[in-house]
């Protein structure tokens, strides 16, 4: 989309008019639940939160939707908060030419994936914040992720480019519209499952992949940073616990000990929650520390998993999510075993407790947030179940079992798509603007892949209760994306590791 710089002064009377034609908006972040949304209640813009109302109110007035998701452990949000969206002549003029919609990305991951596969095939970039532009029915037509306020020079500020969006949505409507529905095509098909085989050798290949991703970043230099990353080193130990293989065992320790020494988790260096990287980091040195012994691991896990229980702390003042908290009480029951810290598994066990009576109800699933209404997300009943898998695995106790077996029930009413998988979302809460876009997430982002780990705690279930069920629901999950993981890189890493489980399952259990 050209530039027009000086687009900005012969539309400002023009924006004015709107404004007084069809009155101000408010803002309503401070009705929120989250504390990310509540302080941007003071920004000069009026953002509304993410409902069908504010779509059918663009459609009603005309205007596309500006959507910028957000999240807490953001460097950029941060900066595009205090150096944007603070300013009030940019305040004044996305009022005047769109409805503004701000969204939590943790509160709504389904929205920010959605819309992070969007600017995927839009803009070719990945990460957050997330800049899009929407016609009245969702899609997206326009976006990126971090835009300047103002940049005459290259015309990449907004205040270039939102004259320029309003003009265009009005005078070359059809030709964004077509564009968004390419747009809209491309990310549902990234979402698609392949049937396929598992093969030992395939996925020795993809594993051999995901080492050398590894490798390549180490040797260059490139920050070895996120999910992404400590899910690669734990797949590698698995490797190595499997099979014996030295040269994956050091190729591990390597990644391993770089993870380490770069401050990994630590949140100047992350767009990402640092619990779920330090939960993930947590379990793979517990890992390290089982198969070799060496006390840095064992002290390090200990670090870490000291750090994650203190973040898990449910105070007042702590937005719980049921999908990040649940993953992270898994890794911290799992590390606590491998590390042999009774205190740490005993508080981890208490920290599920609370998870549980906060968001979970017996034939309902679990509703994303403590406080919230929404139930329907794949990934909150596959991070919930895995913990509770994981706490029957430290204590036998049946009632954490009842809990994952009711969870692996909803999944299979409320998520299971005939053809092999779990959609995203309930059909009763798929966001309002996506009717028909359910997909079937596999490869990891923030969390591994929904259908990765549930096949992950399918497993579970069947190794605690011998239900053949379980098994075959697994590996009918794993086997609907085998075909379609070739060439992802270290995304790929969850799959993979929990492929290999599946495979490794005496032939008379299988």
């Amino acid at each position: 989309m050209p530039a027009r710089p000086s687009a900005i002064v012969c539309l400002v009377p023009l924006a004015l008019a709107c404004a007084s034609e069809h009155g101000a908006f408010v803002n309503r972040m401070e009705q929120t639940a989250t504390p990310y949304l509540a302080r941007a209640a003071r920004q000069p813009v009026s953002w509304q939160p993410w409902s069908r109302e504010v779509f059918a109110l663009a459609a009603r007035l005309d205007r596309p939707v500006l959507l910028y998701v957000g999240a807490e452990d953001c460097r950029w949000c941060t900066v595009m908060d205090r150096e944007v969206y603070s300013d009030p002549a940019l305040g004044a003029l996305i009022d005047s030419f769109f409805v503004p919609v701000r969204v939590d990305r943790d509160e709504r991951p389904d929205v920010a994936q959605r819309y992070q596969a969007a600017i995927l095939s839009l803009a070719g970039l990945r990460g957050y914040p997330l800049t899009v532009f929407l016609a009245p029915d969702g899609a997206a037509f326009f976006g990126g992720t971090y835009f300047p306020a103002d940049d005459p020079v290259t015309g990449r500020g907004l205040k270039q480019l939102l004259p320029d969006i309003a003009r265009d949505y009005r005078e070359r409507r059809d030709l964004l519209l077509r564009q968004a529905a390419v747009v809209r095509q491309l990310a549902l098909s990234s979402g698609l499952a392949a049937h396929g085989v598992l093969r030992p050798q395939a996925l020795a290949l993809e594993i051999g992949s995901v080492s050398a991703a590894l490798e390549s970043a180490r040797q260059t230099g490139r920050p070895l940073r996120g999910l992404a990353s400590t899910q690669a080193v734990l797949l590698l130990l698995t490797e190595y616990g499997r099979g014996g293989d030295a040269s994956v065992l050091a190729g591990a320790t390597r990644q391993l000990d770089v993870l380490l020494d770069s401050g990994a988790v630590a949140p100047a260096t992350l767009d990402e929650p640092p619990e779920i990287v330090r939960a993930s980091l947590a379990r793979a040195l517990s890992f390290a520390w089982v198969l070799t012994v060496e006390p840095r691991y064992r002290d390090a896990g200990r670090d870490q998993l000291t750090a994650l229980l203190r973040s898990l702390t449910f105070t007042d003042g702590r937005t719980l999510f049921a999908d990040r908290d649940g993953f992270a009480i898994s890794a911290a029951i799992t590390s606590a075993e491998g590390l042999r810290d009774t205190v740490a598994g005993r508080r981890a066990l208490a920290a599920l407790d609370t998870l549980l009576r906060r968001v979970y109800a017996r034939g309902s699933g679990v509703r994303h947030t403590g406080a919230g209404a929404l139930t329907g997300l794949l990934q909150d009943q596959v991070q919930v179940a895995d913990a509770c898998v994981a706490a029957y695995t430290a204590t036998g106790k049946p009632r954490y079992l009842d809990v994952a077996r009711d969870l692996a029930a909803v999944m299979e009413r409320d998520f299971a798509d005939p053809t092999g998988g779990y959609f995203d979302v309930a059909a009763r809460d798929v966001p309002p603007s996506t009717v028909e876009d359910r997909v079937k997430p596999v490869l990891d982002d923030l969390l591994p892949g929904a259908n990765a780990w549930a096949a992950h705690m399918l497993l579970g279930l069947f190794a605690a209760t011998g239900d053949p069920d379980y098994r075959r629901q697994a590996e009918a999950t794993l086997e609907a994306f085998a075909g379609a993981v070739t060439g992802e890189g270290m995304r790929v890493s969850s799959f993979l590791l929990v492929a290999r489980d599946a495979l490794a399952l005496p032939r008379e259990r299988r």
